[in-house]
């Protein structure tokens, strides 16, 4: 893309300036297996198919919506679901906040989000899914991503200077601190590791964090400053690369050729999501 917005401080700081957000669309695969029983991408389909900013999809609890992040022509980020079976776009929230990141809850009762309040806060919001109104969040300010470890315990990117990686315990209200310069990928791997990455030059080095014994491991690492990464619940650690998804061979210790997109017409991949199941793939292709 023209130019990439590796951290969601950037998109904030242009937040009214949707015009120069980059061009994106999403494009839903369904995964399936050939003769030999290998892996392929088949169904291609272009779910937003427009001009302007259609990003961070993510899979509802039943694997039957994508929601993700949309700017229309109002210049609001608001969130937008895909419905699969019926192929239909449908707008959740319009409000005068800008909604980032919408993930659902592990209860499946909320959708959560970065929004950018109206006195320029960034907090974790929870909204109904039903009727797109914010019921509460949480207190942490300056908050760029996040992930669940447990019910209580909420992990984010927080967009001090340098950026850093917290937790917040809703129980006490209070923040922890990680690590710096952490990239835009960390996954609560259960209810007590986290997986993240740090960047240190043009290198990428992640980690596994146990909060029980509160020590980190080194798991991999890779010479790239490439944020665009997955955890997968059976594949393990994915990134992209250009036009393809690289899978990291534990056994090897190298990243092999999961998928290769070129041909689907798939310029550039910003982010994807698997759903649950391994049935789909949504990746965000960059105009």
């Amino acid at each position: 893309m023209s130019r990439t917005f590796n951290i969601l401080a950037l998109i904030f700081s242009f937040l009214k300036l949707s015009c120069q957000l980059p061009d994106t669309d999403l494009w839903l695969f369904r995964i399936e297996s050939d003769k030999t029983k290998r892996s392929v991408l088949t169904s291609a389909l272009n779910i937003t198919n427009r001009i302007g900013y259609d990003n961070q999809p993510s899979f509802s609890p039943d694997n039957k919506k994508i929601y993700y992040v949309s700017v229309r022509e109002d210049k609001q980020a608001d969130i937008y679901y895909y419905d699969i079976k019926k192929k239909e776009n449908v707008r959740v929230t319009k409000t005068s906040e800008s909604e980032y990141s919408p993930s659902y809850t592990a209860d499946g009762k909320f959708i959560t989000s970065v929004v950018v309040e109206t006195d320029s806060a960034q907090r974790i919001h929870f909204i109904n899914p039903i009727t797109g109104g914010h019921e509460k969040k949480l207190e942490p300010d300056s908050v760029g991503y996040y992930t669940f470890l447990n019910k209580d315990t909420v992990i984010f990117y927080k967009l001090t200077d340098p950026h850093s990686l917290r937790y917040f315990a809703t129980n006490s209200n209070y923040e922890y601190w990680l690590g710096n310069k952490p990239v835009r990928t960390f996954r609560a791997l259960n209810r007590q590791t986290l997986l993240y990455g740090l960047k240190d030059s043009n290198t990428v080095t992640f980690y596994k964090y146990n909060f029980l014994i509160r020590k980190a491991e080194k798991y991999c690492e890779y010479s790239s400053l490439n944020e665009d990464v997955v955890w997968h619940a059976t594949l393990g650690l994915i990134k992209s690369d250009t036009t393809k998804l690289m899978r990291y061979n534990e056994s090897k210790n190298d990243w092999e050729l999961l998928y290769d997109l070129k041909s689907f017409g798939i310029k550039k991949i910003t982010r994807f999501a698997f759903d649950e199941k391994n049935k789909y793939l949504v990746v965000v292709n960059n105009l």
